[in-house]
């Protein structure tokens, strides 16, 4: 109802030329009548040319309607996919990185496609038809009574036909609905995986395009049985409605031309309760119907509202504040973390799983505490799975602290605005993520408003300008997905570019020249460089020699800093940084 809200004008209008048109649809049977009555009684041409008239004008104004009515129905029905689609695509950006890496990303997909054009059906051919049939059913009814009781007594003696079966046939329709919705979206899910270059390439590496086909095969081969099921189904049900309908129809004829024959009823009588005799069966048995529909839309409503009910677990609070103006500090104090569990972030059935794991995150940072002063450079190093990425990912807030607080100049996190915080806040990652567009949109994300002077600048500082100029659309290249079309240190220049372009105050580098060969990674230093320059950082490295220079080293290890200096007070310690520091160049060497 709140989503219908927005266009109640809309719906009372199409209601109320719903309300017209069925009050058409039973007058037409009626003059239908008295033009028999005026033949047989032998009225004159004049009256039976008057009511052919009548009739016609009737059909002419009905098909107008017809068009207004369908006119105002689409009006509605695409109003709502709109509105439905926004507060899903809106709700799911609102979710935290922990639902994204539960969800398979073709059911989520399926919600947003499918289900809320099932869901839109509801407002639209099956309200109008509920409508539409409810008052040709009570129109119908009142007028044939007052033809002949007797005839409509009998013909409603088959009623409970229709009613009876429809309750079973409608809870049966949706079981039936929500499994082909599971088996879309799972099909869905295959394709948008394996359609991506990443999934594409892995299938071809480990030679499994056959197995992959077969898989899909079962999977659609499960959609297409689901599929005949639910149609003779359908049809079985409106079958079975059509012949009681004939039946009643029979019914009508027999005893209505026996009264016609002795006296009691007028031929034209017989004919207008025949035809309001298809006015009556024919919306009982789309009455009957329309709790199929209903059952099967309010499953599509279920799935829909299955994901708007999943909570954000990060929200701006109401007195949020923006990041103080200058250069910024970044400082974590005793932060404690754990991430969340399944039940807390996802849905079940985004998943594919029965039930969701309701089991706790165990803590992966115990009591982090260190401070990043303006512009100085600190580092974290330390063994894989350490919480090195952990704690770069709560600074722009993509995850929130369970324990103690991270402030930016003093201001805590949660207490920041959003879109300062992420203004504020650039970050750099190892895949160097792009989207399936041109150089120009990818590099303008953070800054639509920017101009061709400052793109152009941005890829001269990432030293990429010589690359981009040689290209033949030069800024409209398009990348293809994930960017693959460029190497992996171009790719990550770009994002650098990226980065420049926003002009971020604190810039986060998430292991930037992780995968990257020597000539690769030599010109992402140099455009690292650039974009570190006069900026607060915090960078992740295995390659401790690219973080010798950095004011601060903190090596992480499970979860806590273990220890904390320069480069040089590190190395004469000789903990755990001197072991990692000798490990990769001692075994330097031996590689080469």
């Amino acid at each position: 109802m709140a989503f219908a809200r927005p266009h109640r004008a809309k719906l009372v209008v199409f209601l109320l030329l719903t309300v017209v048109s069925s009050v058409l649809a039973v007058s037409t049977p009626v003059l239908a009548g008295r033009v028999v009555d005026a033949i047989v009684g032998g009225q004159g041409v004049s009256v039976v040319v008057w009511l052919a008239v009548v009739i016609a004008g009737i059909a002419v104004v009905d098909a107008g309607l017809g068009l207004v009515e369908r006119w105002q129905s689409s009006q509605i029905g695409e109003g709502l996919i709109y509105d439905l689609r926004r507060a899903v695509f809106e709700h799911v950006q609102r979710m935290p990185i922990a639902f994204f890496t539960r969800t398979r990303t073709g059911a989520l997909v399926s919600r947003l496609n499918n289900d809320v054009i099932g869901a839109q059906r509801a407002f639209t051919s099956t309200l109008s038809g509920v409508v539409t049939n409810v008052i040709q059913l009570g129109l119908s009814l009142a007028v044939m009574f007052t033809l002949s009781w007797q005839v409509t007594a009998l013909a409603l003696v088959l009623l409970p036909v229709f009613v009876l079966p429809a309750r079973r046939m409608g809870t049966r329709m949706a079981d039936l609905q929500r499994e082909a919705a599971t088996l879309n979206a799972g099909m869905t899910t295959q394709m948008t995986e394996r359609f991506s270059a990443p999934g594409a390439t892995l299938v071809k590496l480990f030679g499994r395009p056959r197995a992959e086909v077969a898989e899909f095969g079962e999977r659609a081969a499960r959609v297409r049985d689901i599929g005949i099921r639910t149609a003779m189904a359908t049809r079985w049900f409106m079958t079975g409605l059509t012949l009681v309908s004939a039946l009643a129809q029979a019914l009508v004829y027999g005893l209505g031309g026996y009264l016609a024959l002795t006296g009691h009823l007028a031929a034209g009588t017989v004919v207008s309760l025949a035809l309001l005799l298809s006015r009556l069966y024919t919306p009982l048995t789309a009455l009957a119907n329309a709790r199929v529909d209903i059952m099967t839309a309010l499953v599509s409503f279920e799935r829909v509202f299955e994901v708007l009910d999943v909570k954000p677990m990060i929200d701006e609070s109401p007195r949020a504040v923006k990041v103080p103006d200058g250069p910024v500090s970044v400082e974590f104090d005793g932060v404690r973390f754990a991430y969340p569990s399944a039940d807390k972030v996802s849905v079940a059935s985004l998943e594919s799983v029965t039930t969701l794991d309701t089991r706790g995150g165990e803590e992966v940072l115990h009591g982090v505490s260190f401070r990043v002063e303006p512009g100085q450079l600190v580092a974290l190093v330390g063994s894989s799975g350490a919480g090195k990425s952990t704690i770069a990912s709560l600074v722009p807030r993509l995850y929130d602290t369970d324990e103690g607080s991270i402030r930016l100049s003093d201001v805590d996190v949660r207490d920041l605005e959003f879109d300062s915080l992420r203004g504020a806040v650039g970050v750099v990652t190892q895949d160097g993520h792009l989207f399936h567009d041109s150089i120009r949109a990818n590099l303008s994300y953070p800054r639509p408003e920017a101009t061709e002077d400052e793109l152009w600048d941005a890829l001269d500082r990432a030293r990429l300008k010589p690359l981009i100029q040689s290209l033949p659309d030069g800024l409209d290249t398009v990348v293809g997905e994930r960017g693959y079309r460029l190497s992996g240190g171009e790719r990550q220049r770009l994002t650098i570019a990226r980065l420049l372009l926003a002009k971020p105050r604190v810039v986060i580098l998430d292991e930037a020249t992780a995968h990257l060969d020597s000539e690769s990674e030599a010109a992402v230093q140099a455009a690292l460089a650039e974009a570190l320059n006069g900026r607060t950082a915090l960078v992740i490295a295995h390659r401790l020699s690219t973080v010798r220079a950095a004011d601060q080293i903190l090596v992480v290890e499970a979860g806590r800093i273990v220890e904390r200096g320069t480069h040089a007070e590190l190395l004469a310690a000789e903990g755990r940084y001197a072991g990692l520091y000798h490990t990769q160049f001692d075994e330097a060497p031996t590689a080469a």
